[in-house]
């Protein structure tokens, strides 16, 4: 049998992250919703449509901590915290990233940025609190489309830094 290609995965409904996620062989779900563009919160909506607790979904942010592009993954239910990811890969100062530079360095839309298959490889935290779940959910790079997986390996595919970032 022929293996599909990444380019005819993402055709069939793949994404990137989808396509890293079965690459590496790591057991996933995947959770499509209808996704309303009047919702003021891509990752609340995500959770009521998912019938979720938000505690469990976690948006992907991307920050700029000292001139570096820095992912920030962290529960919808609350906010990042731009002093303690800085502090979580050394940094002295953070700022959220241009969104239209996020997306360009990342491949995905605002709203649907995925922590897993990037178009560029960047520093990855996530926030403490994802390990006191079996599983979370996080995007699976597009608005509407999430994939649920366990922290450790999301931890291990991103080489992420688990670190408290979040805020409530």
């Amino acid at each position: 049998m022929a293996k599909k290609s990444k380019k005819n995965q993402q055709q069939a409904g793949g994404t990137p992250a989808t396509v890293a996620l079965s690459a590496a062989g790591v057991a996933y779900t995947i959770h499509a919703y209808d996704h309303d563009p009047s919702h003021p919160s891509y990752g609340e909506e995500a959770a009521q449509a998912m019938g979720v607790s938000p505690d469990r979904v976690f948006k992907t942010l991307v920050a700029d901590v000292d001139g570096t592009l820095t992912v920030a993954v962290v529960p919808v239910a609350g906010q990042l915290d731009l002093k303690a990811l800085a502090a979580a890969v050394g940094g002295k100062r953070a700022a959220m990233a241009d969104p239209a530079l996020a997306e360009r360095t990342t491949g995905y839309v605002r709203g649907g940025i995925s922590p897993l298959g990037q178009r560029k490889k960047l520093p990855t935290v996530l926030d403490a609190s994802a390990s006191t779940h079996p599983t979370i959910c996080i995007s699976a790079g597009r608005r509407g489309l999430e994939v649920e997986l366990t922290p450790d390996d999301l931890t291990k595919l991103t080489n992420a830094t688990l670190a408290p970032i979040g805020r409530a």
